[in-house]
């Protein structure tokens, strides 16, 4: 070993606990290289913090998608409950909106189940009353 003026210095101890070697059958001991060890923990570290931030990220998109899924619903619920409805809805039941002018009607008659007599409104969307009493927009007119 050196000193602090470059000078070698013999060690007096123990042998299992020398820095050392002090014989040709004691094992190779090398100096660690301490950047490097750094340098991996720094990397582990970052990659363990990406993996998170990932995770978490792909549960905040889940739940801002769970969100608009939740306004949408409002936004129909809203227009079917402000539309002309003639009949008491049941839950879990499917029904269809349609628009006429400036109104909405919901209808318990599909857009393809009019038959020979002409439907004067313009199809919207097929919808189902949740247990909520919102309602989930199971097929959408397409534009």
């Amino acid at each position: 070993m050196m000193n602090e003026n470059n000078e070698f210095e013999s060690y007096v101890g123990e042998a299992s606990l020398s820095p050392i070697p002090l014989s040709i059958s004691s094992p190779v001991i090398k100096p660690e290289d301490r950047n490097q060890i750094k340098a991996n923990a720094v990397e582990a570290m970052h990659h363990y913090a990406n993996q998170e931030i990932s995770m978490l990220k792909k549960q905040a998109d889940l739940i801002m998608q769970q969100v608009r899924e939740i306004e949408s619903r409002l936004k129909v619920s809203e227009k079917i409950y402000q539309s002309d409805m003639r009949f008491v809805p049941v839950i879990g039941q499917t029904y269809h909106l349609y628009e006429k002018e400036d109104h909405y009607t919901l209808s318990l008659v599909g857009p393809d189940e009019w038959g020979q007599s002409k439907n004067t409104r313009k199809y919207v969307a097929s919808v189902k009353l949740l247990g909520d009493h919102s309602w989930d927009m199971i097929k959408q007119a397409k534009n």
